[in-house]
């Protein structure tokens, strides 16, 4: 009788929809990574005006926790008031600016834009005088200008989305600056344990570094503002020459403007420039010499004492983000380009220096 054929017992394996695979999830952890970068890159572009509201917000909030701090070293009072006075200064200040502007500069504003529109028809007729254009018609190239900057204005569109959007800035800031511990906690507590005291250190070097960036910012525009008042109204009576017109709010628009780095400078000077040379040739070249005087002087002595207290920024790489930004989410994401680009550049130094210490340490990474 034949003895029955020997089966050898099958081993069953994963298949490949099998989770237990290490291949199967090595792949799918690997597919996992690249599909949430592509969702947070959509979403990011999706959702970039509310996004940068709530940036915007942090910012304000930044500047809010700054003062409170500041009048911590000569009020002894509790954090809550130092707080409300803040915002109350603040808006004393800003309802103050609005009464002066519209009582005082309503006439010089239509003025100013008179001849702002005289100057750049005289430009223009240069320019086709000496054939570099052949359009008879201004408005082509400032259609092609507007072409050009695509969405840089989209955030602020009208004054309706302007003022949206600052109040819903303002309470977000005042939201966050009440209590920034509880955000920072919520913000944690989504994070392994083992990465929490990390990034609570860096939230606070990011912090510290935007109070500084943003307290000479406004130092800045203080100087700016003052410096262009006195050297366009008072300074050229001193050498028997007529001052410039509109001095007072050349100068509030020049400290208004250097919140935005370069750009802001560029507007203010052609702004500068072209109402000297309204009134003369002498006023136009004195102008001139203010702009850069007043850019010189910010640009060599007072930046350069910010960045060392907080974080130094390439002027480079601080105009490619602002136009970057300008581009992609419109007058809001060139507003705040350059805090972002401090909190990213801090963020990575100290993700860098813990890194080494780990590496120095002989850990391995989690």
């Amino acid at each position: 009788m034949a003895e029955p054929p020997i089966v050898e017992p099958h081993i069953e394996r994963p298949g490949p929809t099998e989770f237990r695979d290490p291949i199967v999830r090595r792949e799918l952890q690997r597919a996992a990574v690249w599909f949430g970068l592509a969702l947070l890159i959509a979403g990011v572009i999706l959702l970039a005006q509310p996004l940068l509201l709530i940036i915007g917000g942090m910012i304000f909030a930044v500047v809010l926790d700054g003062g409170t701090r500041l009048l911590a070293r000569v009020l002894p009072i509790g954090r809550g008031w130092r707080l409300a006075l803040v915002v109350l200064l603040g808006l004393g200040f800003v309802a103050w600016v609005l009464y002066y502007a519209g009582t005082t500069f309503a006439a010089q504003a239509e003025t100013l834009r008179a001849v702002v529109e005289v100057q750049a028809a005289r430009a223009y007729a240069w320019v086709q005088s000496v054939g570099l254009v052949t359009d008879p018609s201004p408005g082509s190239i400032g259609q092609q200008l507007m072409g050009s900057v695509g969405r840089l204005t989209s955030a602020v569109g009208s004054a309706l989305g302007a003022v949206t959007s600052a109040i819903l800035i303002f309470v977000i800031g005042i939201f966050i600056a009440i209590d920034p511990r509880l955000y920072d906690r919520g913000v944690a507590w989504m994070l392994p344990l083992r990465h929490r005291e990390r990034f609570y250190a860096i939230g606070d070097h990011v912090g510290w570094t935007l109070r500084r960036l943003l307290a000479g910012r406004l130092a800045g525009m203080l100087f700016e503002g003052v410096f262009t008042w006195l050297m366009l109204g008072y300074v050229p009576r001193i050498f028997g020459l007529a001052p410039v017109p509109m001095a007072a709010l050349l100068g509030l628009i020049t400290g208004l403007l250097a919140f935005v780095p370069n750009i802001g400078a560029i507007v203010s000077g052609v702004l500068m420039v072209a109402v000297g040379f309204s009134v003369g040739v002498d006023q136009g070249l004195w102008a001139i010499f203010v702009y850069f005087l007043v850019q010189n002087i910010d640009g060599y002595l007072v930046l350069p004492y910010i960045a060392k207290r907080t974080v130094d920024l390439a002027p480079a790489v601080v105009l490619a983000t602002q136009l970057l930004f300008g581009a992609l989410f419109g007058f809001l994401g060139l507003l705040l380009a350059d805090s972002i680009l401090a909190a990213i550049k801090v963020t990575l130094q100290e993700l860098s220096r813990y890194r080494s210490d780990d590496h120095g340490d002989g850990r391995q990474i989690a």
